[in-house]
C-alpha cells in the first residue's frame, strides 16, 4: 500500500490500536484515536505519564492498526518512528489534532486548560511502511 493511500484512510478512520515495545521486548497495545497532521505524520494525543509514552521515549518504533468504526471492513497497518511533543509546544498541534478527528470544540479555552491539567503530549509518527499490500 502506498503511504499516501494510508494517510487518506487515517484522515477518515480514527479508531486504532497502537503497539509499542516494553523494556522486555514484548508488545504493549493500546486503543487510541488517530489523525494525520499537515506534515503527513500519524498523530495521537496522550498523557505525559502514560506507559505508551514511556515506551516510545525508550524505543521510538511504533505500529498502528487503523480500524473502521464498525470494526469489520477496510483496515490498515502503518509503522514508523515516533517523537513526543510536549507542552507548551504541543498546544496548537493538539488543537489541530482535535479538529482533524472531532471538528470544532465548543470551548477552546476549556480544551486548552484540560490539555495543561491532563499533562497532554502529542505523539507524532513518521510513516515508513503501510499495508496490507494483498488480502488473504
Amino acid at each position: 500500500m502506498d503511504i499516501e493511500q494510508a494517510r487518506e484512510i487515517i484522515r477518515t478512520q480514527h479508531r486504532a490500536v497502537l503497539a509499542t515495545t516494553r523494556a522486555d521486548g514484548t508488545p504493549a497495545m493500546t486503543p487510541v484515536t488517530v489523525g494525520v497532521d499537515d506534515a503527513g505524520r500519524v498523530v495521537i494525543s496522550s498523557r505525559q505519564t502514560a506507559y505508551k509514552v514511556k515506551h516510545l521515549r525508550r524505543d521510538p518504533r511504533a505500529w498502528v492498526c487503523v480500524l473502521p468504526d464498525s470494526f469489520f471492513g477496510r483496515w490498515i497497518q502503518v509503522e514508523g518512528r515516533a517523537e513526543i511533543l510536549e507542552l507548551p509546544a504541543a498546544m496548537e498541534p493538539l488543537v489541530e489534532y482535535y479538529r482533524g478527528v472531532a471538528g470544532e470544540h465548543p470551548d477552546w479555552d476549556d480544551y486548552r486548560a484540560a490539555m495543561v491539567r491532563e499533562r497532554r503530549v502529542l505523539i507524532r509518527i513518521d510513516i515508513t511502511r503501510a499495508g496490507p499490500d494483498v488480502s488473504g
